[in-house]
């Protein structure tokens, strides 16, 4: 494999590229969480009345997980035109979308005042949400990534990876702080509300700070590179989508295998917990979203300290010790929260996420670097999301399900373990990426074809002829996987 040869920014330019996608992502995260913790407190009753409790519960994260199901639309159209024009402008819109649908939520009619249309346009609003968080992560770890230095990219392209802790941060501090100072009735009645009008201002914050950064320089030249190819009528370049499924289907299965523990875990250690511990152990809703709000902060914490540990031992060895964390830990996890009290409670929460950022840290380094620049977008963005409709998606409603079913914590705990066996898969047949210079690959043509991959045929392309007449245009990294000519 090839050194690194990515230019590292100056600093400061690096710090605002870094300030910009965290806060964006922050902002998209905040909004998608705050979702999963009203669905678990208050949507129930306010979107599902006269239901059992649990089935109302089941009832209000079937629609959480219809956010998810748009996540992969969302991918699609986002991560074909991040190829094709950009990040930047991408991002942009991503955050638009995102805090419109959030802030028309909290205008919401209930079911009390509109009957069956309220639960209808929470859907159609949480769809909206997925699709735009969708485009938002690859968007916003692939603008660090080709901005970072390449020694540091699993340190710099983890803090995109914080926004999710950080939103979670928000979005419970701001519920907690809700239940602390009003009543149940009037939260119930109105406080519920605020949270979400709140992303009106917070849209605006990050809107100001990401118009503020520039196009990746990686992209840049890959676009000027295609435009001079296009010009001179030397290769027809194919469709982003077309060409990941046609190159990199085996890095887009590796990526969607990774994200099984990873995804599954996380949404049971902080969604689900909150519907354990209020009515399976009898904590209240501010004790459980205390735990939770205290877990996230150190989840903020770990995950840069992952990502730079990424960039010593490599991406692979950093995300299998995640996976095997989450597995040893799913049966300790419950016996924890079994005990009814705030202290074990915290102590599971926290360890769970903590293992669960050592996948997550070097995942956004992990992905970048797993495709050639003008499809990377897309083959990123579809190897999360397309997972995370399996994975992330029923993970809260598997578990209430299960949890009716049996009563016992038993069969949720294998649940995360069969995960982790997945992920342990996956990883584990991956190729070590820590050294791939994401700007040495862009635009070997196959007779004709524009292939914008390393291999063809699984052999290396060096500028000789290879399944036809081939030329090279860019310089080929062995780093990917194998790809088949057109």
């Amino acid at each position: 494999m090839s050194s690194p040869a990515t230019a590292a920014p100056p600093p400061a330019d690096l710090k605002r590229i870094v300030a910009a996608s965290l806060i964006g992502t922050t902002i998209e995260w905040y909004d998608f969480f705050l979702y999963g913790s009203a669905a678990a407190l208050v949507f129930n009753k306010l979107f599902f009345p006269g239901s059992d409790p649990l089935v109302g519960t089941l009832l209000s994260f079937l629609t959480y997980a219809v956010g998810f199901a748009a996540r992969p639309i969302g991918a699609l159209v986002f991560g074909h035109y991040g190829d094709r024009l950009g990040r930047k402008k991408l991002l942009v819109l991503s955050l638009l979308m995102m805090g419109g649908a959030t802030f028309a939520i909290g205008l919401l009619p209930t079911h009390a005042t509109v009957g069956t249309a309220a639960p209808v346009l929470l859907t159609v609003l949480r769809l909206v949400q997925g699709f735009a968080l969708g485009g938002e992560w690859g968007g916003a770890v692939l603008l660090v990534s080709e901005h970072g230095d390449a020694r540091r990219r699993g340190f710099w392209a983890s803090w995109p990876q914080t926004g999710a802790p950080a939103g979670q941060l928000l979005a419970t501090g701001v519920l907690s702080a809700l239940t602390a100072l009003l009543s149940d009735a009037a939260f119930t009645s109105w406080g519920w509300r605020v949270p979400f009008l709140l992303s009106g201002v917070l849209v605006l914050v990050g809107l100001w700070v990401r118009l503020s950064v520039d196009e990746s320089p990686v992209f840049k030249a890959a676009l000027a590179r295609a435009e001079t190819r296009r010009a001179e009528g030397s290769a027809v370049e194919k469709l982003p989508l077309v060409a990941v499924l046609k190159y990199h289907w085996r890095d887009v299965l590796i990526a969607m295998g990774a994200r099984m523990a990873e995804n599954i875990s996380y949404y049971v250690i902080t969604a689900f917990v909150l519907v354990y511990a209020t009515s399976h152990t009898g904590l209240s809703q501010q004790i459980a979203l205390n735990a939770v709000l205290i877990a996230s902060a150190l989840h903020f914490a770990v995950i840069p300290a992952w990502g730079a540990l990424s960039d010593r031992i490599g991406r692979r060895p950093v995300y299998l010790l995640g996976a095997v964390g989450v597995a040893a830990w799913a049966f300790p996890f419950f016996a924890l929260v079994d005990s009814s009290r705030f202290g074990p409670l915290l102590l599971a929460v926290s360890v769970g996420l903590v293992f669960h950022g050592a996948m997550y840290a070097p995942q956004a380094a992990f992905f970048a670097e797993m495709f050639a620049t003008r499809m990377r977008y897309s083959g990123a963005s579809i190897g999360a999301q397309f997972a995370s409709v399996a994975a992330g998606a029923p993970a809260p409603l598997i578990a209430t399900a299960l949890l009716a079913d049996y009563n016992s914590p038993t069969p949720i705990a294998l649940y995360v373990i069969a995960a982790a066996l997945l992920t342990l898969l996956a990883v584990g047949v991956a190729r070590e990426t820590r050294n791939r210079d994401l700007d040495a690959v862009d635009g070997t043509t196959v007779d004709g074809t524009t292939v914008d991959g390393t291999t063809v045929d699984g052999t290396t392309v060096d500028g000789t002829a290879t399944a036809g007449a081939v030329r090279k245009t860019g310089a080929a990294e062995g780093g990917a996987s194998p790809a088949v000519p057109s």
